[in-house]
């Protein structure tokens, strides 16, 4: 199939999906039968990394091509710096362009950095919008659950009417949860797509996010739901201290409205968080009919990815936000009609930072930003051996900041600002069960390591001082 001259893009995302429950002879058990068939037409990144695991940083540097400390929203609720441009920028000007979903990086209510049409999702983040008087205003999902006959369930701290919850949202039936609004809002503009003008559409979904429940809570279950060595296992006594800090947080406050005192509790909320998976499944499902239904379909690129992954009881933490490979690594898909529909696996450690610029090169136009992300457009197939970078930021040099290093042979090494490293063998203990930090004879291979993030550092003026 011959290039399209002005390709379009679908991407199609969701929040804190690992990489691990994705359908595939790795996990038969998730029932997730679109995102299987979008795997066989598709580039399938095994080894994706985000570039911080925590949702704001994460999210801008999908579709900036940028690393968080550049991008500016280093920490979540942080807004885009305004000099930096997105994916949707600088496109031909008959390009019609889309944002369906959650934002998380600024006012969630106005289109804004390249994309015109736009649905919001989220009403929890009022505090941070720029403008006071957009506190007033509520998200489109809620004017969708309004119109449905729905009450809004959570009074408005800001006193300007109450407003859905999350946990109330969660609760609802299958039609009307934000992934189905969100797959029938894409429908619509697809529909619209059918002139052949060529669109950019991202439509990213809360889901698998917490609240960890959904209507399909009971659709898997817990027995069956595959774990590993790490499966409400503590944090190791050799592990960094931000780790063991993070696991007695979980353990001493619990987690949310899901008991965890037991691996029977961790299960159930493992399953929950299959059945939220399974939703968002079928919002693929609805967008690539509805994308086969314009006509447009051999003329895209279709992405799958999330922002960061979710532990989920491994190590006894949950959420994200730490280095571990359940909380670090994520799914993606890249389907490019014109170079086939046979799947493709990569199994070499790749960075979220390059999906911008890969993508645009993919359409032919050059990357959003100069700099950070680089294409992996001419490499489709046969990725090279590299290392991978994932950073972490509470606040520019807090004790906790690190920076972590994949190796193309297996080797994870993280440092932190005031925390001693952790070093681990993925290649022989995947599940990072044995920190070999305190290894006098893998003390060579922590420096080598380390001179490694101080180039990378170096090269992308990254300031944070790390204790090595």
């Amino acid at each position: 199939m011959k290039q399209p001259r002005q390709p379009n893009l679908l991407l199609l995302w969701s929040d804190q999906h690992r990489a691990d429950v994705m359908p595939g002879p790795e996990n038969t058990v998730i029932r997730a039968p679109n995102l299987a068939r979008l795997t066989a037409e598709s580039f399938d990144f095994r080894h994706t990394y985000c570039t911080s695991p925590v949702c704001t940083p994460s999210r801008g540097s999908i579709l900036t091509g940028l690393w968080p400390h550049h991008h500016g929203a280093i920490t979540n609720n942080r807004p885009l710096r305004r000099d930096v441009r997105t994916i949707a920028e600088g496109l031909p000007a008959d390009y019609a362009t889309g944002y369906f979903g959650k934002w998380h990086l600024g006012d969630e209510l106005r289109p804004q950095h390249g994309f015109d049409a736009w649905r919001s999702l989220d009403d929890e983040y009022r505090e941070y919008y720029s403008d006071p008087a957009d506190r007033r205003r509520r998200s489109d999902y809620h004017h969708f659950l309004v119109r449905e006959g729905f009450p809004p369930d959570e009074p408005d701290p800001f006193g300007d009417g109450p407003v859905f919850s999350r946990n109330f949202a969660a609760a609802l039936a299958e039609p009307f949860t934000k992934a189905s609004f969100l797959a029938g809002e894409a429908e619509g503009f697809l529909a619209e797509r059918r002139d052949g003008r060529p669109f950019l559409l991202s439509v990213n979904t809360l889901e698998p996010h917490p609240p960890t429940y959904g209507p399909l809570n009971r659709l898997h279950d817990p027995a069956s739901i595959p774990t590993g060595p790490a499966f409400a296992q503590p944090v190791g006594a050799d592990a960094s201290r931000h780790h063991r800090q993070r696991a007695e947080k979980t353990r001493q406050q619990g987690y949310k409205h899901h008991p965890i005192a037991t691996p029977a509790d961790w299960r159930r909320l493992r399953a929950n968080y299959y059945g939220l998976v399974t939703l968002v499944d079928t919002m693929v499902g609805r967008v690539l009919a509805a994308l086969d239904a314009s006509g447009q379909a051999d003329n895209t690129i279709v992405v799958y990815t999330s922002d960061h992954g979710d532990m989920l009881g491994d190590h006894c933490l949950t959420q994200k936000g730490v280095f571990y490979e359940q909380a670090v690594r994520v799914p993606l898909l890249v389907r490019v009609p014109w170079l086939g529909r046979s799947p493709v696996r990569m199994t070499q450690p790749i960075s979220q930072v390059d999906l911008a610029a890969t993508l645009r090169d993919l359409m032919g136009l050059p990357p959003p930003n100069a700099g950070d992300g680089r294409s992996c457009a001419g490499e489709l197939g046969r990725l090279p051996e590299r290392d991978v970078v994932v950073t972490r930021t509470d606040r520019q040099n807090s004790g906790n900041d690190g920076r972590s290093l994949v190796t193309s042979d297996g080797w994870k090494l993280n440092l932190y600002h005031e925390d001693v490293p952790e070093l681990y063998h993925l290649a022989e203990d995947p599940c990072e069960l044995h920190n070999l930090g305190a290894d006098a004879a893998q003390r060579g291979r922590i420096d080598e390591l380390a001179a490694r993030v101080r180039a990378w550092q170096q090269a992308q003026d990254d300031t944070l001082t790390l204790q090595t």
